[in-house]
C-alpha cells in the first residue's frame, strides 16, 4: 500500500468531522453528519452538504479532496469519486465516510436525510480563521 493510500491515523469521527469542517470553509449551506455505525456495515459517517452551483460543489469536493490528500496525519485519497464532472452530486467514498455534495436541487430530489431520518446525527462547525 502506497503513503497516499495507507489509512490515516483519523478516527472515522474525526474524519467525517473535518470533512464537513472544509466544506463550510468552502461556504457549503445545510452540512449535516449522520453517524451510519449502527445503520450499515459500508461506512461510519454520511457527510451531506449543498453547494449554489455545479461550481461550487466542484469546489468543496477539489478542497476536500486535496485537504485530505496533503492531512499532517498522513495524507488520504477516496476509493472512488463519482459525478465530479457534473458536479450536481458528487459522492466522495474515504471508507470511514462517505460524502455527498450536492446542489440544491438535487439535494432536494434525492433528500438523503429522509432516507436516514432515524440517525443520529454529529453537530459541526465552521473551522476557525487563522
Amino acid at each position: 500500500m502506497s503513503a497516499e493510500t495507507a489509512p490515516s491515523a483519523l478516527s472515522s469521527e474525526d474524519l467525517a468531522r473535518r470533512i464537513a469542517s472544509v466544506a463550510l470553509d468552502k461556504k457549503a449551506r445545510d452540512v449535516v453528519v449522520l453517524d451510519m455505525r449502527d445503520v450499515v456495515s459500508y461506512t461510519d459517517f454520511l457527510v451531506i452538504a449543498t453547494g449554489n452551483t455545479e461550481r461550487q460543489t466542484q469546489a468543496i469536493e477539489d478542497a476536500v479532496y486535496q485537504d485530505l490528500k496533503h492531512a499532517d496525519e498522513g495524507g488520504r485519497i477516496p476509493q472512488r469519486v463519482e459525478g465530479a464532472a457534473e458536479g450536481r452530486w458528487i459522492l466522495m467514498d474515504y471508507l470511514d465516510a462517505v460524502v455527498h455534495i450536492f446542489t440544491p436541487a438535487a439535494r432536494e430530489y434525492y433528500r438523503l436525510e429522509t432516507l436516514w431520518g432515524e440517525v443520529p446525527e454529529l453537530e459541526v462547525e465552521e473551522a476557525e480563521s487563522a
